[in-house]
């Protein structure tokens, strides 16, 4: 389980929220500019908050009555970005894989796994230059999978893509997280994707949490 109780001033507004998520998909829905991506880059350890204290499971990741804030790097937490974020002089294979350092078994049986659900079997030997956005997102997912996080955050993953290729991917985001059996936290804007998605949705306003439920 992860919770999260945090603050943090912000220029227009002081973001207070608290929560907890377990294995299922969490939507953090709300309009631009309400303290969504603060909060996943909270989580991920990219930004401080002012004071609070975040925990997955039984390992402390900040808090600031006991100064304990643990790097990124440490926190085993998977980030999908909207904008990819691929490294373009690699291919697919060397992208998704460039976490991995000693590829056991159960990570070979991973890769390929993720190649299958993911339907890109066919593009490791490309470079992220010559994919559709749908295809390089998939490949985002695949290469923060192949970490084998505890949880995945996902910033508006899906919001650039055309409708068709949205819809796919959605449904594929809830079978890997069925497959993966970890957490998800998602932020979108689209109330028809937070639905989809959402076994439990967060509504946001100016850094405050103003409904919750399904």
């Amino acid at each position: 389980m992860l919770t999260v109780a945090i603050r943090k001033n912000l220029p227009e507004y002081i973001l207070d929220i608290e929560f907890a998520v377990t294995n299922k998909v969490l939507v953090l829905f709300g309009p631009s500019g309400c303290g969504k991506t603060t909060i996943l880059r909270s989580i991920a350890g990219l930004t401080r908050p002012d004071s609070g204290k975040i925990a997955l499971g039984q390992r402390v990741l900040y808090d600031s009555n006991a100064a304990v804030f643990m790097p990124p790097k440490s926190r085993e937490i998977g980030y999908v970005f909207q904008e990819y974020a691929l490294f373009p002089h690699m291919n697919i294979a060397k992208n998704i894989l460039y976490s991995v350092n000693n590829q056991s078994e159960p990570q070979q049986q991973n890769y390929s796994k993720l190649l299958q659900l993911l339907k890109i079997e066919k593009l490791t030997e490309r470079l992220p230059g010559e994919l559709s956005g749908g295809e390089r997102q998939r490949v985002a997912l695949a290469r923060a999978l192949m970490a084998e996080p505890q949880i995945l955050l996902l910033d508006e993953p899906l919001s650039a893509l055309d409708i068709q290729t949205r819809s796919e991917l959605q449904d594929e985001l809830l079978k890997l997280q069925q497959a993966w059996e970890i957490p998800f936290i998602l932020v979108t804007h689209d109330p028809e994707e937070a639905h989809k998605l959402g076994d439990e949705i967060i509504h946001m306003d100016k850094g405050r949490i103003c409904a919750a439920g399904n």
